[in-house]
C-alpha cells in the first residue's frame, strides 16, 4: 500500500474536483481500488502502486484539459478517467481561433474539431459531417472570422437552405429579410459570440458579412471570400452543384451537414452524401467526420443521439 499527495496548483481545485466534490465522486467510481481524499488544494491518493500509476497519468490529462479549455464537461471527465485513454484524450493546446465577446476564447475542443481546423488551413474546400452539437458550424464560423481579421479574405458569406424542419410555418410577415432571418438565426448567434455587436452591424450593412439563403447564391462568383454552407443535408444534388461551382479566386468553402436530420420532402433526396462520395478523393477537398464524442452541448444531447441511433438500428433490423 502506497500513498501519494498531489498539489493542485495549476488550476482552481473546484474546477477539477467539482462543486461539492461531485467530479471527485465520479473519479472514485473509475478507480474503486484507490482511496482518494481531497483537502483544500491537496488530493491524497492511497492504494497499490500498479493502480496509482495509471491514475496519475490520467489525472495529469484531466488537469491539462482544464488548463487548456477552462471547463470540464462530464463526457470529457468520463473519457479521460475511463477506458480508452490516452488515445482518446483531448487534443493538445491549439491556438485560440477567435477572442470573442465577454472574454470568450473560441478554439477547437475535441480531436475532430482540431482536425477540422487543420483541414481548413490546408484545403480550400472542406466538408464537415456529423450530428447535432458537434461544433461544425461554430468552428467554421470562428475560422471565417479569424480569416477576415487576419485579412486572408475580404468577406464572409454564410448560407443555408431555407427548409422548414418538419413544420409548416405558413405565411411569415415582414420584408424579405424578416421572412428569411428565422432560417438563418443560428449563424447570427455564432457571429454575435465572436464579433462586437456594433462592428457586426457595420459588417452586415456594408456587405463584409453576408447571410443569405442558398437560392440567392445562383449566378454569383465568390472571390476573396470565406463561404460556409450550413445544414447542407437539406440541399439537393443540383443545389450543391450550383453552390460548389460558385467558388472564385482566393476562396475557402466549408460545407457542414448532419445526414441524420434531413428536412427535405420525402420524395426529394438529400444531395450531401452523394456529393461527398463523389468528391472525397479530389485533391484540395477534405472530408472531416465528427461523431457523438465531439458533442459539446449538454451531456443529455449525447444520450439523446445514442437513443435515436439505437432506435434506428432496431428499425433497420426489422425491415431487413
Amino acid at each position: 500500500m502506497s500513498e501519494h499527495s498531489i498539489q493542485i496548483n495549476a488550476v482552481d481545485p473546484v474546477e477539477v474536483l467539482g462543486a461539492n466534490d461531485q467530479n471527485l465522486r465520479i473519479i472514485r467510481n473509475h478507480f474503486p481500488k484507490l482511496n482518494l481524499i481531497a483537502r483544500g488544494d491537496v488530493l491524497k491518493v492511497i492504494g497499490a502502486d500498479e493502480d496509482i500509476a495509471p491514475f496519475l497519468e490520467r489525472w495529469d490529462q484531466l488537469v491539462q484539459h482544464v488548463v487548456h479549455y477552462n471547463e470540464l464537461p462530464r463526457k470529457v471527465l468520463d473519457d479521460i478517467m475511463g477506458v480508452g485513454l490516452p488515445n482518446e484524450a483531448a487534443p493538445e493546446e491549439a491556438d485560440v481561433l477567435v477572442h470573442g465577446n465577454a472574454g470568450l476564447r473560441v478554439k477547437a475542443r475535441t480531436r475532430n474539431q482540431q482536425r477540422l481546423v487543420e483541414a481548413v488551413n490546408t484545403n480550400d474546400m472542406v466538408f464537415a459531417i456529423g450530428p447535432a452539437g458537434t461544433g461544425k458550424t461554430y468552428t467554421a464560423v470562428a475560422l471565417a472570422v479569424k480569416a477576415l481579421r487576419d485579412r486572408q479574405v475580404r468577406r464572409i458569406i454564410l448560407t443555408r437552405p431555407a427548409v422548414e424542419a418538419g413544420e409548416n410555418l405558413g405565411f411569415l410577415p415582414g420584408d424579405l429579410r424578416e421572412k428569411l432571418d428565422p432560417y438563418l438565426q443560428p449563424l447570427y448567434d455564432a457571429l454575435k459570440d465572436m464579433v462586437p455587436l456594433q462592428r457586426l452591424a457595420e459588417h452586415l450593412e456594408n456587405g463584409v458579412i453576408q447571410i443569405a439563403p442558398l437560392a440567392f447564391m445562383r449566378g454569383r462568383t465568390l472571390d476573396h471570400a470565406f463561404v460556409i454552407l450550413d445544414e447542407a443535408q437539406n440541399a439537393t444534388l443540383p443545389q450543391l452543384k450550383m453552390f460548389l461551382t460558385r467558388m472564385g479566386r482566393n476562396a475557402k468553402f466549408v460545407i457542414t451537414g448532419d445526414v441524420t436530420q434531413v428536412d427535405l420532402p420525402e420524395r426529394q433526396p438529400s444531395g450531401l452524401m452523394p456529393t461527398v462520395t463523389m468528391l472525397k478523393d479530389v485533391e484540395g477537398i477534405n472530408v472531416i467526420e465528427l461523431d457523438e464524442k465531439d458533442v459539446i452541448r449538454h451531456e443529455l444531447v449525447i444520450r439523446v443521439l445514442g437513443a435515436f441511433k439505437e432506435m434506428e438500428k432496431r428499425e433497420k433490423e426489422k425491415r431487413s
